[in-house]
């Protein structure tokens, strides 16, 4: 494995793993993660999260700022990467040897995550040959400990007329996956932008010849890459 991410700490418990990937992913796009973002993000009570803000930063793996939240340090960042590598590759694996669904995927790479090498994890990302992106679109970072965080814009912030690929969906809920799954909108789909109903109404795409209406809440999680006008015309990638 890497330096980078050999010198993040080896020791930590499934709980700060989990508390540091959920303040990465609060944090990736810059600015703070606050006591309820977290509480949120993990299901826990604000007084836990207190407690382990108090750990995590006694520990050097977070900094805490009064009055505007927390950040992680370059080593709680080296080892929150670790966590978020292991649980992609896991997922990118479980799928493409043991047919595992995308909407199932998520929750046994959660708990895999946790118990793996990081040589196991060396092995499978060879086997599957070290992906750059998970089965959702989330970028996989890479054993130096270097992750893609290109800004992409939401399906709900797309003019009307562009052209897109979608590039990155949530997967926190497996409904909305098989949901998403059945109306063609997966991570490498062109998607062009037809229509959009006023006052935070839906965004109406189109998808192979398809039309299909995506409600506000949901086009706010699925996140792509526009197209130049020139290649608008182009087959889908």
């Amino acid at each position: 494995m890497s330096a980078a991410l050999r010198d993040a700490p080896d020791t930590l418990t499934r709980s700060v793993e989990d508390y540091l990937k959920a303040i990465y992913r609060l944090t990736q796009q810059g600015g703070f993660a606050t006591t309820s973002d977290i509480a949120q993000r993990l299901a826990v009570a604000p007084p836990s999260v207190s407690g382990m803000v108090k750990r995590l930063s006694e520990a050097g793996l977070i900094e805490h700022v009064p009055y505007r939240g927390v950040q992680l340090t370059a080593q709680g960042r080296r080892a929150a990467l670790r966590t978020l590598r292991r649980h992609r590759i896991v997922e990118v694996y479980l799928m493409r040897f043991l047919a595992y669904d995308w909407d199932s995927v998520h929750d046994e790479a959660e708990r895999l995550e946790h118990a793996v090498s990081d040589e196991l994890i060396a092995r499978m990302a060879r086997a599957v040959g070290d992906p750059a992106y998970d089965p959702h679109g989330a970028p996989i970072p890479t054993a130096e400990g270097d992750i893609e965080e290109a800004e992409l814009p939401v399906l709900a912030d797309v003019p009307i007329g562009a052209t897109v690929v979608l590039r990155q969906v949530s997967d926190d809920n497996p409904a909305v996956l098989r949901y998403l799954a059945a109306q063609g909108l997966v991570p490498g789909t062109r998607l062009s932008i037809t229509g959009r109903q006023p006052f935070n109404g839906p965004t109406i795409v189109a998808v192979g010849g398809r039309e299909r209406v995506v409600g506000r809440d949901l086009a706010t999680t699925l996140r792509c890459q526009l197209l130049p006008p020139e290649r608008a015309t182009e087959d889908a990638i």
